[in-house]
């Protein structure tokens, strides 16, 4: 019996290995802030607002996948989960990318502290917590609207 344990705690890994991970729990790639010391307070801005737009690009399209992969997984362990295994998921060049437009824009916002820039650009962190906060929300408006009735 035990065998058998551990061949579907083997199984499960394997399967859960494969699923994309939440955007939210993507560490940040370390850039060095001396990367931008001669920038000026315009490149800067303009820097910092191309990694906040490519930021809530990336973090969009992650959570999508996420999202995707969760459905897939719930339904592939109800109906048929050798399914399970042909899983697309896993972390892509996207959530790499997504870890190093967290880095470069610390490293900016650390340059427009130093040159005293007064920006107010979103940051990944930022962006991610107002589409949690969006969704939080969703959910509740879908609670409280209770069934669809036809």
């Amino acid at each position: 019996m035990a065998p058998q344990r551990a061949n579907i705690a083997c199984l499960f890994t394997l399967i859960l290995g494969g699923c994309a991970s939440n955007p939210d729990k993507l560490p940040t790639s370390y850039v060095s802030p001396f990367k931008y010391r001669d920038y000026d307070y315009e490149q800067i801005a303009l820097e910092m607002e191309n990694v906040s737009s490519r930021s809530r690009l990336l973090y969009n399209q992650l959570a999508k996948e996420r999202s995707a992969d969760n459905m897939q997984m719930g339904v592939g362990l109800v109906l048929f989960w050798p399914a399970l295994f042909f899983l697309e998921g896993g972390d892509g060049p996207q959530a790499a990318e997504f870890s190093q437009m967290k880095g470069e824009f610390e490293a900016l916002r650390q340059n427009s502290v130093v040159k005293k820039c007064d920006l107010d650009i979103p940051s990944p962190q930022q962006i991610m917590e107002a589409a949690a906060e969006e969704e939080r929300a969703t959910r509740k408006r879908q609670q409280q609207s209770g069934p669809l009735r036809h």
